[in-house]
């Protein structure tokens, strides 16, 4: 789970990420740039929204991804799955496929 004491740290998340993002079941076929804007926007979010659901919001972000000022060239459909993640690691939902 993300450090709740410091929640603005994104560096130690990127590391956290880039270290793990290959054991994910979208993460072997692309590279670590690809998802890091996923990543970061799932983290951000998570924090920008603190105590809303996941389904309660899913919608708000999809539709605000094309503004968002970290994005690159990824698309929604390519880093959904990343912004989960990193959401849930935030708000201390365990991310989807692990045990």
């Amino acid at each position: 789970m993300a450090n709740p004491n410091n929640p603005l740290n994104w560096n130690d998340e990127d590391t956290y990420w880039r270290d793990n993002y290959q054991t994910r079941p979208y993460g072997g076929s692309s590279n670590y740039d690809l998802l890091r804007p996923g990543y970061r926007y799932g983290y951000e979010s998570a924090h920008k929204y603190e105590g809303r659901n996941w389904n309660d919001v899913e919608s708000d972000l999809s539709r605000s991804w094309n503004s968002y000022e970290h994005r690159g060239t990824s698309t929604w459909d390519q880093v959904k799955m990343a912004v989960r993640d990193a959401w849930d690691r935030v708000t201390g939902h365990r991310p989807v496929g692990t045990r």
